[in-house]
């Protein structure tokens, strides 16, 4: 299936829905998100604000569904939501912490006796901060179709390659290290991965639209994928994400990332030392610090904010969560195209909030 973007755009800007009747700074946002949508060639977004633990914002725009003209709801909407998964994760570590169950310092072979051996140890913390050696995708493995029924089964594609790097000396990105870091949730929780997180997180957050992205499994309201191809849309190509649950494996909709991000904010599912531990920046051993902690990145923006989240990209979609613990605002941001524009411009959006 083609749709011309032209032609998605000129319906687009004449149906904007599930935004509530603004006031002006929500009308400045509206227009603003709909120039993000526009400019990111996105067939559809949802985009959700909370500011001081309340939600105060909460659009979607454009389509869930191209061929039926589905609108997008940001309660309902279910998303790729890519690599924020890997914060999900970072709350199932850091509940495993505090319950004392997870030792992040130990060497990865006391949770699963049966991984390789490597030339060089390995940490659970070095693991949730890309600092391991454990390489990312090859080629087009993000293409992946096979289904893998179990977490274990998903760590045979990369477990008897070398590591790249002795780890702690250099920082380079691994999906696949999260899918170490997930058999070490199992093995630590005695449950299984996604059951953990849906009973420890994503029921106590209300976090009721949050899943796995089963092939499968009929799952309500879940878009459709897009990418872009020479000024066209395209169906994304299809794929099972079963192979990476931790790392980029999950549905969600706007509204339940945003709650997600104001509960880690607010000390609600984890204690405060417990969170300060998660977002705060690792160091080489050279004593450079990374920017990325544990299952999050952190910095400072061009407003000269301080913030931590994680962005997402996944196949037909494109996605970013975003804190800002000085303001009290979280604002998370989903779209269905494979290289859609969520990054910086949402820095500027945000801003309209904190008037």
């Amino acid at each position: 299936m083609k749709t011309s973007i032209f032609f998605i755009a000129s319906l687009i800007i004449a149906f904007i829905i599930s935004c509530e009747t603004p006031s002006n700074i929500e009308i400045e946002a509206e227009n603003l998100a709909l120039n993000l949508l526009k400019e990111g060639e996105t067939p559809g977004m949802a985009i959700t604000v909370f500011k001081d633990n309340q939600l105060v914002w909460s659009c979607g725009l454009g389509f869930a569904d191209l061929e039926n003209r589905t609108e997008v709801f940001p309660d309902k909407t279910r998303f790729r939501i890519g690599s924020i998964s890997k914060s999900l994760t970072s709350a199932a570590i850091g509940i495993l912490m505090s319950e004392e169950k997870l030792n992040l310092d130990a060497p990865i072979q006391e949770y699963l006796p049966d991984f390789p051996v490597k030339r060089w140890g390995i940490t659970s913390r070095q693991l949730s901060g890309h600092l391991a050696g454990i390489r990312h995708y090859n080629g087009e493995e993000y293409l992946s179709a096979k289904y893998y029924p179990t977490v274990t089964e998903g760590l045979t594609i990369f477990q008897d390659d070398s590591l790249l790097f002795e780890p702690g000396t250099k920082y380079q990105y691994s999906s696949y290290g999260y899918n170490l870091l997930s058999a070490i949730i199992e093995v630590a929780s005695k449950q299984d991965f996604l059951t953990f997180m849906e009973e420890s997180i994503f029921t106590p957050l209300n976090m009721n639209y949050t899943v796995a992205d089963l092939k499968d499994t009929i799952i309500t309201h879940r878009s459709g994928f897009y990418s872009m191809n020479n000024g066209q849309v395209v169906n994304a190509p299809y794929v099972d994400n079963s192979y990476k649950w931790a790392g980029g494996g999950y549905l969600s909709t706007s509204d339940d990332i945003a709650r997600f991000g104001n509960a880690i904010l607010f000390s609600e599912l984890l204690k405060e030392e417990i969170v300060n531990e998660l977002i705060t920046s690792q160091k080489l051993t050279n004593g450079e610090l990374t920017g990325y902690g544990i299952g999050w990145s952190s910095g400072t923006n061009e407003f000269e904010r301080n913030y931590y989240g994680h962005g997402g990209g996944s196949v037909g979609g494109s996605c970013n969560l975003i804190i800002f613990p000085e303001e009290k605002l979280v604002i998370s941001a989903l779209t269905n195209d494979t290289r859609s524009k969520v990054g910086n411009d949402l820095h500027e959006l945000a801003e309209l909030f904190m008037k």
